[in-house]
């Protein structure tokens, strides 16, 4: 029989089963990207910085995608979850080079547009290096943040480091991601909600960091009195 979208998937350690409450350590986890999405909330400031709420709602987002997936774990849920992460991706590349590089808008949404080509063969790449193909995908990622850090490193230090601190604890994160299934035998619960810990650290540090590159708005003209 054909599989549909709303089959289940039991694709790490701690799921044994179909059940809603199968990975129990794996769906409380993601409360932290609600957290970090809280506190992101409050740190962007009056008037915040432009799509810094758009990045906390999608953090959010991120946050309830994955819930879900890891209950309701299906197709469905699964796409959710992803569509989440890269929605997070997109609107960052987007907002980096909008307003803290200064680029025009189109040049902007050219340099979004072309994400795709690139993580299709940045994944292909890391696929095909043993060790890498199981986050893939993940890793191309990591590779473009660090790119980004590596290149910015003279014109802007301060938040170059930033990224590059930004890519250091994704790379940890999609260890703890990888490495989930071979270690089932040890560890039954597996290393998949480490892989959430670190993540939602990650993409409020990504939000802080862009947060303290923006330019601040100019201050409005006072009205003339009188």
């Amino acid at each position: 029989m054909d599989q549909t979208i709303f089959d289940p998937i039991d694709a790490y350690c701690e799921r044994l089963g179909p059940g809603l409450w199968a990975e129990p350590l794996n769906a409380v986890t993601n409360l932290a990207f609600l957290v970090a999405a809280l506190f992101c909330a409050r740190r962007l400031g009056h008037p915040p910085a432009p799509l810094g709420m758009a990045l906390v709602v999608v953090l959010a987002a991120i946050g309830v995608g994955s819930g879900l997936f890891h209950t309701f774990a299906n197709g469905l849920t699964a796409l959710l979850d992803v569509l989440a992460i890269a929605a997070f991706i997109f609107v960052y590349v987007f907002a980096v080079n909008r307003h803290v590089l200064g680029w025009p808008r189109g040049w902007a949404w050219a340099s979004m547009l072309a994400l795709a080509p690139y993580l299709a063969v940045a994944t292909t790449g890391f696929a095909a290096l043993p060790g890498f193909d199981i986050s893939a995908a993940y890793w191309s990622v990591a590779a473009l943040i660090a790119l980004y850090g590596v290149t910015l490193w003279q014109r802007r230090p301060g938040f170059a480091r930033g990224l590059l601190i930004g890519a250091t604890i994704l790379s940890l994160s999609i260890t703890a991601r990888s490495v989930d299934l071979s270690l089932c035998a040890a560890w039954p619960r597996g290393t998949h909600f480490l892989w959430h810990v670190l993540n939602a650290v990650m993409l409020g540090w990504m939000i802080e960091t862009y947060r303290r590159a923006v330019p601040p708005a100019p201050l409005a003209a006072a009205p003339p009195r009188g």
